[in-house]
């Protein structure tokens, strides 16, 4: 099968309009209608319902969307691993869920640039979910999540322990007078036990999914919420944030994880002993 008529499937799933895909694509209409027809020959399934004047996907098409992605990015994988880039000896390819670049992994992969530097850095954000997936699909070197999963062939380390605190624009915020909450998701295991602390007293005001957005939120708008102890160190020495005495403190315990018989599995190990908390 041609990559181009997947990369042709894809854009039409996208657009669902062969005019517009075909435009985007720089090539005829025509040229779009023959490649797909084409993959649908091959596949021996219909991927559009053409009967209307706006192409709309199948129950087919919509299924063959995640492999044609997957496949895609697999070709590009396999183009990289064979062809690296000029100085490189090797490539690390490295997923994590959004919330976690912010808490640990920007510092991180500055020490790989200075310390491994014959290592060509990729990076990607998936869910949790799609992060296992990438692992054992081998698209991902290593993934960084905050609950391990206990999946026969995945190896996973605990890399940091992140302590959280409760900070607020106002000096005089207390537990029980918390303006503007913003509850950020650290993961089941400290979501739940903010509701059991915080359910009678305090009203979630916003809910958010990066520790960043959070900061910058309260910076802007005024506002309370838990955050990585190191994210707003600056902010309480200059004033702008203020710690809420008498709140319960928690910490977030962010795992790596990555193929038990992965053939890179010496320069993941290197990788991974960059981060303070596994060299103590």
């Amino acid at each position: 099968m041609k990559l181009e008529l997947l990369t042709t499937f894809l854009e039409v799933s996208h657009t669902l309009h062969l005019r517009i895909a075909a435009e985007n694509l720089f090539i005829t209409q025509a040229a779009v209608s023959s490649r797909i027809k084409q993959l649908e020959e091959e596949l021996g399934i219909q991927l559009f319902d053409r009967s209307q004047k706006r192409v709309k996907l199948t129950a087919e098409g919509h299924r063959l969307i995640r492999h044609a992605n997957e496949m895609l990015v697999m070709w590009q994988k396999l183009k990289q691993d064979v062809g690296i880039a000029p100085g490189s000896s090797s490539q690390l390819f490295v997923g994590s869920m959004m919330s976690i670049w912010d808490i640990v992994l920007q510092d991180w992969l500055q020490k790989i640039h200075r310390n491994l530097d014959d290592v060509h850095l990729h990076t990607q954000t998936y869910s949790p979910i799609e992060l296992r997936k990438q692992i054992l699909s081998r698209l991902l070197d290593i993934a960084f999540i905050f609950e391990p999963p206990f999946v026969e062939n995945i190896v996973t380390e605990k890399v940091s322990s992140v302590p959280l605190q409760l900070v607020s624009t106002s000096s005089s915020a207390t537990i029980n007078q918390l303006e503007n909450m913003v509850m950020v998701d650290y993961g089941e295991s400290v979501n739940s036990q903010y509701l059991r602390d915080f359910v009678e007293c305090t009203e979630v005001r916003h809910n958010m999914s990066q520790p960043r957005i959070a900061l910058n939120f309260i910076l802007e708008a005024g506002g309370s919420a838990y955050l990585p102890k190191q994210m707003c160190f600056e902010a309480i020495r200059k004033g702008k944030l203020h710690l809420v005495e008498g709140a319960p403190q928690y910490s977030r315990d962010i795992y790596a994880m990555y193929l038990a018989k992965s053939y890179k599995t010496a320069l993941i190990k290197d990788a991974l002993q960059l981060f303070p908390y596994l060299r103590n």
